[in-house]
């Protein structure tokens, strides 16, 4: 039987969704509030530059699923780039991920069992470790904590390091080889042409309607519809009834500079609580295209959060998960209403993660 489906914005769950659905014959209207498509993957075309700006921040596509990289190659293809980010200290620039050259550079260290001898020396004997700060100096040690750790966690999540959770850390890899690919995924690439193009082909022959704010008419949207995909903040669709969950947002201040090349590398890690910026980006390195004598650079600042800003990164304290799931418990009124991505299930996504959850999920509803 054929369903009259609403999704609640463009972004990588509800495009996934949207296609899905529409080629099992259901039919689907995708609404989405901002002025274009793709949430916060959108790419725009820099012509002065000939490159694409990745416009809410750096989106690397990777994942180890074989079934995942060839359902987004569908849409696109990709090239070749590799994560290799640099950090940049005192006037020091630093592999990253931390791996064996990043242990050279700092300590003089040649080889895998001296790298291991090395970290071994600088531990801190700290049992069970309650939090980032504690964890990384039982793991890797102070050197390595105040130049990769402090500063930058400090400025993103607007927290000491001791406020905040061991997991955060635990996902940056930390390598006795001189592999420097921040991920260890088996694909890995940036989609030719940007992700904007991957969201109109996902979305070809599919209504869409920007601008269109699903608060503002939302008892008529969940009367015309069989089922709604709700991607926005699980909060706000219960008009933030039981208070806000908390995010962290960021700042973009995107330029066009007058030169070939800026910095040489794609991203760089800015790690001093002094540079009031996380990370800058050149965007031409994502595309591998180095045609132009400009380049397209984003400064990227951490920013605190509040209605009307983006969100960006949920902020995992137990306060904001008994939180969530309390709103999780007021999801059961809504058995027609399916709440997806990273905004409605609260949790940090990365792109591959966000579209097999899409995938799994219409199983159930196609």
């Amino acid at each position: 039987m054929t369903k009259k489906f609403l999704i609640v914005g463009s972004g990588f769950y509800g495009a996934t969704c949207a296609r899905e659905l529409t080629d099992a014959g259901h039919s689907c209207l995708v609404i989405d509030k901002r002025t274009h498509i793709g949430g916060n993957c959108y790419t725009r075309y820099i012509e002065e530059a000939d490159c694409h700006e990745h416009h809410y921040g750096a989106h690397i596509f990777h994942t180890n699923s074989e079934k995942i990289w060839r359902y987004i190659n569908r849409f696109a293809s990709f090239n070749h780039y590799v994560n290799r980010v640099k950090v940049s200290h005192k006037d020091k620039i630093y592999s990253f991920p931390i791996n064996l050259f990043t242990l050279y550079q700092l300590f003089g260290v040649k080889s895998p069992e001296e790298a291991k001898a090395c970290l071994a020396n600088r531990k801190e004997p700290i049992e069970n470790p309650k939090n980032m700060e504690e964890w990384c100096l039982a793991n890797v040690g102070r050197e390595i904590y105040e130049i990769f750790i402090e500063g930058y966690s400090s400025k993103q999540w607007a927290r000491h390091p001791r406020e905040l959770p061991a997991s955060i850390i635990k996902r940056v890899p930390i390598r006795l080889t001189f592999d420097d690919n921040y991920f260890n995924d088996r694909y890995q690439g940036i989609p030719i042409g940007g992700y904007t193009s991957i969201f109109e082909k996902m979305l070809d022959g599919i209504p869409v309607e920007l601008n269109t704010d699903f608060h503002l008419d939302r008892e008529t949207f969940l009367s015309k519809f069989d089922h709604v995909i709700f991607t926005g903040p699980i909060d706000s669709f219960f008009d933030y009834s039981l208070g806000h969950l908390e995010y962290r947002s960021l700042r973009f201040d995107h330029q066009l500079i007058n030169c070939s090349d800026f910095q040489g590398n794609a991203v760089i890690n800015h790690t001093e609580t002094q540079i009031p910026y996380t990370r800058t980006y050149e965007h031409k390195h994502f595309d591998m295209n180095f045609s132009a004598d400009r380049s397209a650079v984003t400064y990227e600042y951490p920013d605190k959060w509040e209605p009307g800003k983006i969100e960006i990164y949920p902020v995992n304290t137990d306060e904001n998960q008994t939180l969530f799931s309390k709103y999780q418990d007021m999801t059961k009124e809504f058995p027609n209403v399916t709440f997806g991505g990273r905004l409605g299930q609260y949790r940090y996504f990365d792109m591959h993660q966000v579209i097999g959850a899409a995938l799994e999920k219409v199983k159930s509803l196609a």
